[in-house]
């Protein structure tokens, strides 16, 4: 088993790391942690409350295979949050992944995981100018970006970010991810039936309840 997190912070966005992180734990089996700098809940862009199961100071950077990083539309209180940038900073030299989508690869820059690295992100421009640890020269104008130890990739491509990440480390998931249409299938295909062995699972578990 992989050892997978999800960084959270203020507005952090769930629509834009589910399809990967759902991937991991209903087809893989993956167990996630959830961390944050405090142990308190956290709003996400969506209206979702979640509250971290691990606290940064008590873990490591480098005792991850995978660390991801939502977006969020306010990387502010992120992006000033010293114990998160620090948590960042000491795994540069590690063999963690980094996973950051839309501002977050912002988060990355300033930790110096991002130091000589090709990258894209989907925050304005200006932010590029406004910070001066943003290695404005390394922007790739591209979807998904990979260089090393980082993955970065743009919001609206979180279905090939998802891929990307999930190719790293070598998960089966075909040569067709989640490209398939709804007409692509027949009727047969659209029909599911549980094995025997997981429809007696069902019945028993079911009697439970009645």
């Amino acid at each position: 088993m992989k050892k997978f997190a999800v960084i959270l912070y203020p507005d952090f966005s769930l629509q834009e790391i589910t399809c990967l992180t759902s991937v991991l734990t209903l087809w893989f089996g993956e167990k996630l942690d959830f961390i944050a700098s405090e142990d308190k809940e956290y709003l996400s862009e969506e209206g979702f409350v979640i509250r971290p199961t691990k606290i940064i100071g008590n873990i490591k950077a480098k005792n991850y295979d995978c660390l991801i990083l939502p977006g969020t539309m306010n990387p502010l209180p992120a992006l000033y949050d010293e114990k998160l940038i620090d948590f960042l900073r000491e795994g540069i030299d590690s063999r963690t992944v980094f996973a950051a989508i839309s501002s977050s690869p912002i988060l990355l820059s300033k930790s110096g995981v991002l130091k000589n690295k090709k990258f894209t992100a989907g925050y304005f421009m200006q932010m590029t100018d406004t910070f001066d640890f943003i290695e404005k020269k390394n922007f790739i104008h591209k979807g998904i970006v990979e260089d090393k130890n980082v993955i970065t990739g743009i919001g609206m491509f979180f279905k090939e970010f998802a891929e990307a990440v999930l190719r790293r480390f070598d998960y089966d998931i075909g040569d067709h991810f989640m490209t398939e249409k709804a007409d692509d299938f027949t009727e047969e295909e659209l029909t599911f039936y549980w094995t025997d062995d997981d429809y007696k699972e069902f019945l028993d578990e079911l009697k439970s309840y009645e």
